[in-house]
């Protein structure tokens, strides 16, 4: 059975070399997919403005290049 979390926060298997830095990428590279895809279904139902929306999602972007430079 699956729960409400599940259905919103899927999590695909890692299919990569297994090391915990990619381990650790691919998480956060899932949940940067995650965000991005509530932010673009807010902005299309009009609850957020497009230039909020490229913020929120420029801002997600430079953190996860933040994590990618730091492993």
């Amino acid at each position: 059975m699956t729960t409400l979390y599940d259905f919103l926060f899927p999590c695909s298997p890692y299919f990569g070399q297994i090391t915990p830095e990619n381990l650790i990428f691919n998480a956060k590279l899932q949940e940067f997919s995650q965000r991005v895809n509530f932010i673009t279904a807010l902005q299309t139902s009009g609850k957020v403005s497009p230039q909020e929306a490229f913020d929120q999602i420029e801002t997600l972007w430079k953190e996860l290049q933040c994590h990618k430079i730091l492993l």
